[in-house]
């Protein structure tokens, strides 16, 4: 039921809306109120709130799984990194819950109740997996904040300097926070959202805008005197353009976070210009900060560039680029759910199989230009692993406090280039990237699906060829063959052949027996006398072996004569018995006409075969480029050692 009482301080009204509320904060003077039954207890002045990008605002409105809420209550924290918000929801049935929005990322949680002692968490590390309310999870970050400020009603007591110890885990598109500021500890589950899935309205873009406590500030760099800027209260880091100098934007003194670098080196130099815009699938876009990142190998050093971009809705993106390549990356808050601390060959995400492509156990930060909204420094490194799926990347950046998850797609240069308006072209990539789409691999679908229906074609007209040209039988005729039938010819019955040209086909069907034969045909013109000789072997053997049949070699024989005039015709037979078993064996002997032959059908599919071998060896090609550079590299010849 709701509360509606005065304001001690300045008399204005104050309505707690939740039953759970017993904390607000006087929209009017900033008075921290305690609720007491009845009664409003004024306990000070709660600290301004730090200007942020959030779209959100107290009284701002959406739907979550069908029901309604509003927000009524919000804290500030502050950690290591920066500043997130936690916007308190009342549900209209009464329940309520917490928004979660940090750098564009939502996720909505409520608090659930376990019976199970909850891990201490000095026993907790970034990677680590366990099981909790029965559900696996992986401990994704662990961070010691500070609440510095806070609005409108909450459900507990707060005010400027109240430690948060907080770890985050996640399971998929599952996630919960473990709550180490209360005794005991406090559990809360849920998702991440989409900010349109949540149907928001009354938002901060859609009414006036309020008015900010902290205007943009200007400063100047106190390693060069540089002329430096912050948009606002949420940027806490930002890079000198001029010495490489990284200024802490949250103290007022603008303390330096790392020190000057001296003059840029020329491989470090921006490819995008802070301040440019554009639109990323149809979404607006600012570079505000660049990094440069470097990692030793083998004794060769490797550097690329990573790009801040404000995007909408409060969100933040990235554009990274190395010797020319491009990805738009966007960190992801539905994580694998192989996620854990153990290095694995494969990732399954989104309906795609990601391979394993490298590991760089240090990728230090080398170079800062711009804003930042966390306290980024020179000498950072995180453990970077990467899996792709061309055109997809898929990356997990881990430090002792956090493990992050993200997302890049391929863009060619040219595309982005338009994309932010350039007016000069971007630099040609240099080799083949982790991600690259193959430029072979549309080319070598279109041949494959080119070649099967081809050979579907041709193997439809050959069909057709055969039942219409079927042969015509000329002659069937039973022969025996006697052991010892020394310079014994047999001569079969004549046939006549018609036409000018004629295909004839002589088929042998024997009734071999372990046992092999050899058989000499002549065909003979009975009027010119004119004779075709062949000689043909034939051999079959069969046994049983350790329980299992086997059989070799054939008991038929097919031979085809080509260009047979007309006339009459009939075939001698000399038989050539094997010695060593002497057996009768006999053959049913076949003369066939005409018929459709076979051979110019495999010599057109070997023809079509070679398009689509080409392209498969381009694509593989490729892809031995793209591996080459990979923890995954195939032998070449001379990395072995030779004995000799």
């Amino acid at each position: 039921m709701a509360l509606a009482a005065s304001c001690p301080s300045c008399g204005a009204p104050v309505v707690f809306k939740s039953a759970a509320s017993i904390f607000a904060v006087c929209e009017y003077c900033q008075s921290t109120l305690v609720r007491h039954d009845q009664a409003l207890e004024d306990i000070g002045k709660m600290a301004a709130l730090a200007e942020d990008r959030s779209p959100l605002q107290l009284g701002t409105e959406g739907r979550y799984q069908g029901v309604h809420f509003a927000l009524i209550g919000r804290i500030q924290l502050k950690y290591s990194q920066g500043l997130w918000n936690e916007w308190h929801l009342l549900f209209d049935d009464m329940r309520t819950g917490w928004l979660s929005e940090a750098s564009g990322e939502y996720v909505l949680t409520f608090v659930q109740p376990v019976q199970e002692p909850l891990p201490p968490l000095d026993d907790l590390k970034v990677g680590q997996r366990f099981a909790l309310a029965s559900q696996p999870w992986t401990v994704s970050n662990i961070e010691q904040a500070e609440c510095i400020a806070g609005q409108g009603e909450l459900p507990f007591r707060v005010g400027a300097g109240y430690p948060v110890a907080t770890v985050d885990l996640r399971n998929g598109a599952n996630f919960a926070t473990l709550d180490y500021s209360e005794t005991p500890p406090l559990l809360f589950t849920g998702e991440a959202v989409e900010f349109k899935a949540l149907q928001l309205s009354n938002l901060r873009t859609a009414m006036a805008v309020p008015e900010k406590t902290v205007e943009v500030r200007v400063f100047r760099c106190p390693s060069c005197g540089a002329p430096m800027s912050a948009r606002s209260r949420e940027i806490l880091a930002v890079g000198c353009v001029s010495c490489g100098a990284v200024v802490n934007t949250a103290d007022k003194n603008y303390q330096l976070l790392s020190k000057a670098q001296g003059n840029r080196a020329e491989q470090y130099m921006l490819r995008l210009p802070l301040g440019s815009q554009g639109r990323l699938e149809e979404k607006s876009v600012e570079v505000i900060g660049c990094l440069v990142r470097q990692t030793k190998s083998e004794g060769v050093t490797y550097c690329w560039r990573e790009y801040l971009l404000a995007a909408e809705t409060g969100s933040y993106r990235w554009l990274t680029e190395y010797n020319g390549h491009w990805n738009v990356v966007d960190v992801l808050s539905d994580v694998p759910k192989k996620s854990g601390a153990i290095e694995i060959g494969e990732v399954r995400y989104g309906g795609e199989v990601y391979r394993h492509y490298s590991t760089t156990q240090s990728a230090t930060v080398v170079q800062v230009s711009g804003e930042f909204n966390w306290r980024v420094k020179l000498g950072d490194a995180v453990r970077v692993i990467d899996y792709v799926a061309p055109p997809l990347l898929l990356s997990v950046e881990r430090s002792p406090q956090e493990q992050t998850w993200s997302r890049g797609r391929y863009i060619a240069a040219v595309d982005l280039a338009a994309a932010f308006n350039l007016k000069k072209p971007l630099p040609e990539p240099l080799g083949v990237f982790a991600n690259q789409p193959n430029p072979w691999a549309e080319t070598h679908r279109h041949a494959c699906r080119l070649f099967w229906k081809l050979a579907g074609l041709l193997l439809l007209v050959q069909l057709l060829f055969v039942a219409l040209g079927g042969g015509k039988l000329l002659l069937r005729q039973e022969l025996l063959f006697f052991p010892y039938m020394a310079e014994s010819t047999l001569q079969t019955r004549e046939f006549e052949v018609r036409g000018r040209s004629n295909k004839l086909t002589v088929h042998n069907n024997t009734s071999l027996d372990n046992n092999w034969l050899g058989l000499e045909l002549v065909l003979i013109n009975k009027t010119t006398g004119m004779a075709w000789p062949v000689t043909r072997e034939l051999a079959y053997y069969w046994g049983h072996d350790g329980g299992e049949n086997w059989s070799e070699g054939r008991r038929n024989d097919e031979v085809v004569f080509l260009d047979i005039p007309a006339g009459t015709y009939y075939l001698t037979v000399d038989p050539d018995l094997a010695p060593e078993k002497p057996a009768q064996i006999s053959d049913t002997l076949e003369v066939w006409r005409g018929g459709a032959g076979w051979s110019n059908f495999f010599l057109a599919l070997v023809f079509l075969a070679i398009f689509p071998i080409f392209s498969h060896l381009r694509h593989a090609a490729f892809e031995a480029r793209r591996w080459a550079e990979s923890d995954h590299a195939p032998p070449v010849s001379g990395d072995s050692d030779s004995d000799d």
